[in-house]
């Protein structure tokens, strides 16, 4: 699967508009001043969606699940990352030691502009995927896109996995459905800019992704 020239082009458009805003916002900010900014940000989506944080310790009492009618999300604190479980997935987890193809379809939304800056959850794009290598190596995670593949590959010019992205990969199953009422995991993800991709990384801004993972062939 290669991705349209056409699609692409306007999708890396965008993602060259913004850097030039956010290369404008950040010129005269300090490093901490820029994070103080992305945690505001992230506090003011936080009570902007009504999201109830939850602490490690009740998620993994609880079983390690996130109320969906409660709207929880789980912070990580060692990483910042927040995650909602919407659903666990069929099949199993990776297991340690496995080495497996893993697709992601997903929206990300840069928190601190409030825009929606890529987004392959839609129908028409339905058939399109990131696929990425994973790596279960004793319960730690690594993984990369597989260039020619990766709407991630094409935006931001690396095949490096946000590592975000594999945060979910201990609590969830990855596998393919085999009958209609199986379905693949979901989980949304509030990203600060050291999990995210480089970009981020660059710019310190939050990322708000939702995401499906689902076994490869």
């Amino acid at each position: 699967m290669k991705i349209g020239n056409h699609i692409a082009t306007g999708k890396l458009l965008v993602i060259a508009l913004f850097c030039v805003l956010a290369a404008s916002c950040s010129k005269y900010e300090t490093y901490a001043e820029q994070k103080e900014a992305e945690s505001d940000a992230i506090k003011a989506f936080i009570a902007k969606n009504n999201i109830n944080v939850i602490s490690e310790s009740t998620f993994f009492s609880n079983g390690n699940v996130t109320d969906l009618s409660r709207n929880e999300y789980v912070l990580f604190a060692s990483s910042g990352v927040y995650m909602q479980i919407v659903r666990k997935g069929c099949g199993e987890k990776l297991k340690k030691g496995e080495t497996a193809t893993v697709l992601c379809r997903f929206s990300e939304r840069n928190i601190k502009t409030d825009s929606l800056v890529v987004n392959t959850n839609t129908v028409s794009f339905r058939r399109f995927s990131d696929k990425m290598n994973v790596t279960n190596t004793l319960g730690n995670f690594t993984a990369s896109f597989i260039n020619g593949e990766s709407w991630m590959v094409d935006a931001y010019k690396t095949t490096s996995v946000p590592s975000g992205w594999l945060v979910p990969l201990a609590y969830i199953n990855i596998g393919r459905p085999t009958n209609p009422d199986e379905e693949i995991a979901k989980v949304n993800l509030i990203i600060p800019h050291s999990q995210g991709h480089a970009r981020a990384t660059q710019y310190v801004y939050p990322c708000y992704y939702e995401i499906t993972y689902e076994r490869g062939l």
